[in-house]
């Protein structure tokens, strides 16, 4: 028997239907190591030796690895199958350390689809795990705990904010500048005029161009009025331009790009869309075949495999639309930051049409695939042919233009037509030279300039992409990290830096300048590139990082202002002086001394006491009395507790205890029982168990060490 290690139980179903019983495909969910919390500063790394990590099984992933490695004891050979990219090669590094592997000879199988044939011919042509991808995932590891940590510190001691990190900080600086610009942006007037002629028994509408041979430019309703009353009655045609312009498709999906695209089109968050594609990725069973839709959803590359141009869209364009409308193979030149490694976000196969998918999965799921399969095809496809018509109407020294066009072949348009924004055309009828129209209607228009608009989750993600901030895999949870510290807030996809948002980024600009930099955290991308392509080493990168870091975040540490204290107006009952609103780690207020150390009191914090309701305990009848949570919130409760347990919110229904709630992080691995939840770790009275996250509905738990 053969193990094979994926990343998650998903795909390990559809992985395992491939191999047959020779093989047992099981996953690892995700990484299984982490940096410790140990050493100095709690950072996991000996920075004195060579930067040194220290590597720990994460808590939650115990339970994992312990049935990994009695499965790889098992078994005759271990194959380690994560995903194609930095964290699945570091992933399967781990996987060998922990497992006890020999990395200079056990197999790394690398596969950019989830299909029979790519599956088969990874195991026929299996690879090493490539060092220089692992080195490049550790060095940005550690450089983001360095920086999360050290600087998290500092913010959380000084103005009681979160935390702080390399490409979180960029971004939110970007978020705040932009709404700073836009608080800031001073209105200019300007007019437009354009005028309403007759051509053939039907109106048009022409826009003034040039005055007296200039650019028109008006920027008050003075110089508008000295134009309106230069309008003649009647235009002449002087000049007649007709063209035919091609309009090439659009590059296939790269991961931005998707993201863009489905906001734009369907509104889905940056997370959903990445969530939705890893499910398309990862496998769906479509009529009675278990397969992977997509390829790997995580890329920053336009490239279209000649194989699948040649055995897939080829025939299937010729046959569907006609050979005219088959175009060529394109790559777009990527930037200094695009790496290129995987092929574009395509379906791997053109015989599953969006029609047929359709059938079978989720309405999300659909539009997702609707768009991925429409993109890349068209991509391949010929281009759309156009024909423009320029007309300029002539009178008193004024030149308009008016403009028709006329799509003469649709080219890729047939089948990606209705992912573009509609573009209205109209047609002119044929005209000559010295034709005179008539000005039914003159049309002056004041307008007024406009702030760049608020990010959205498509234009930031695109932001994010120019200025090398991140990478595929990272763009949608960095703004999911931002959402969830409450730095920024998401109202119909529209980001709004908050009060701690801002102030964050303004004490980062001020002690780390470089952090919040663009230009910084894309140099420190290219160092990740230059050490996963072997020109530079991971020491050579951390020293590069480190020496500047330390000796910015030193000076910091000095000069960082502290929030001046907030007087509560008490004094000291130890020493007289005023009691002030002070902030711990954690960023919680309390009230202490303003003499601290001098003087160390801290005012205990008093519970509010409870209020008689004036009812009666329903269930055992003793007097029902107003409580006040954590949170500061009402509720009542029986006076009896803890012998009567009876609780209702004010309104009086039956207060229910609030459901915890978990995320993929949370996650050990799907529930055997009832399928749609996860088992995660809960706290027992003696010992740690795995229940499932449906719970009460479903009770199905494990136990992580034998009950005692």
């Amino acid at each position: 028997m053969k193990l094979v290690i994926v990343e998650s139980p998903k795909k390990s179903e559809t992985i395992g239907r491939y191999l047959g019983k020779d093989y047992k495909v099981v996953a690892s969910e995700g990484h299984i190591r982490d940096l410790s919390t140990k050493g100095k500063g709690g950072l996991g790394i000996d920075i004195d030796h060579g930067f040194k990590p220290d590597w720990v099984i994460s808590p939650k992933k115990k339970a994992v690895v312990s049935k990994l490695a009695s499965y790889a004891k098992a078994s005759d050979e271990v194959l380690l199958a994560t995903d194609p990219d930095r964290e699945g090669e570091a992933i399967s590094w781990h996987l060998a350390q922990v497992l006890n592997l020999d990395v200079a000879t056990t197999k790394r199988l690398q596969f950019h689809e989830i299909t029979e044939p790519a599956i088969k011919s990874a195991l026929a042509n299996p690879n090493l795990i490539n060092m220089n991808l692992v080195k490049a995932q550790e060095t940005r590891r550690m450089e983001d705990r360095i920086i999360g940590f050290k600087v998290s510190t500092l913010l959380q001691r000084n103005i009681g904010q979160k935390s702080a990190g390399r490409v979180q900080s960029s971004t939110l600086r970007m978020i705040v500048d932009r709404q700073k610009s836009i608080d800031e942006f001073v209105p200019n007037e300007y007019w437009t005029i354009d005028v309403d002629v007759e051509l053939n028994g039907k109106i048009y509408k022409a826009a003034l161009s040039k005055v007296d041979g200039k650019p028109f430019k008006c920027s008050s309703k003075e110089e508008a009025d000295a134009i309106l009353s230069r309008i003649p009655s009647s235009l002449t045609i002087s000049s007649i331009k007709k063209e035919e312009k091609s309009v090439l498709p659009p590059f296939p999906l790269t991961t931005s790009s998707m993201q863009q695209a489905a906001y734009t089109k369907f509104k889905f968050s940056n997370k959903r869309t990445q969530d939705i594609a890893q499910r398309l990725y990862e496998g769906m069973t479509i009529n009675d075949e278990h397969v992977g839709l997509i390829t790997y959803m995580r890329t920053d590359s336009t490239r279209i495999s000649p194989e699948f141009f040649a055995n897939h869209a080829v025939p299937f364009i010729k046959e569907k639309f006609g050979e005219e409308y088959l175009g060529t193979l394109r790559n777009k030149k990527g930037g200094k930051n695009v790496q290129d490694a995987h092929e574009a976000i395509r379906p791997t196969g053109t015989h599953r049409t969006p029609e047929e998918v359709a059938k079978y999965v989720s309405p999300e799921e659909a539009k997702l695939y609707r768009l991925i399969y429409c993109r890349a095809l068209s991509s391949l496809m010929a281009p759309k042919k156009v024909e423009k018509t320029s007309l300029t109407l002539s009178g008193n020294g004024l030149d308009f233009s008016l403009n028709g066009s006329k799509t003469i072949f649709k080219g890729f348009e047939i089948i990606y037509g209705e992912f573009k924004d509609e573009e209205e055309e109209e047609t002119l009828p044929l005209v000559n030279n010295g034709q005179q129209l008539s000005v039914i209607k003159v049309n002056p228009e004041q307008k007024f300039t406009k702030p760049e608009p608020q990010y959205n989750e498509a234009s930031i993600v695109k932001a994010m992409e120019e200025n090398g901030i991140g990478r595929p895999s990272t763009y949608a949870t960095t703004i999911e990290t931002l959402l969830n510290r409450k730095y920024i807030t998401s109202s119909k996809g529209v980001l709004t830096p908050t009060e701690d948002g801002i102030k964050t980024v303004t004490v980062l600009t001020k002690y780390f300048p470089d952090i919040v930099s663009t230009s910084y955290t894309a140099e420190m991308e290219t160092k990740l590139d230059k050490v996963e392509a072997g020109e530079e080493t991971f020491l050579q990168a951390m020293e590069d990082f480190y020496v500047p870091f330390i000796k910015n975040f030193d000076q910091a540490k000095e000069k960082m202002y502290k929030d001046p204290p907030v007087e509560t107006g008490e004094l000291c009952p130890l020493c007289g002086r005023p009691l002030v609103v002070k902030t711990n780690r954690k960023g919680q207020k309390f009230v202490a001394c303003s003499g601290y150390p001098d003087c160390t009191y801290i005012k205990k914090e008093e519970k509010p006491k409870d209020e008689p309701t004036g009812q009666l305990c329903p269930e055992c009848g003793s007097p029902l009395v107003y409580k006040t949570n954590k949170k500061g919130e009402k509720f009542i409760a029986c006076s009896s507790f803890p012998k009567c347990k009876y609780t209702a919110s004010v309104d009086g229904k039956v207060a229910k205890k609030e459901k915890t709630v978990y995320t993929e992080e949370d996650y050990v691995k799907p529930c055997p029982k009832c399928k749609t939840g996860h088992l995660v770790i809960k706290k027992g009275k003696k010992v740690d168990f795995l229940g499932c996250t449906n719970f009460p509905k479903c009770r199905y738990h494990e136990w992580i060490e034998k009950k005692k």
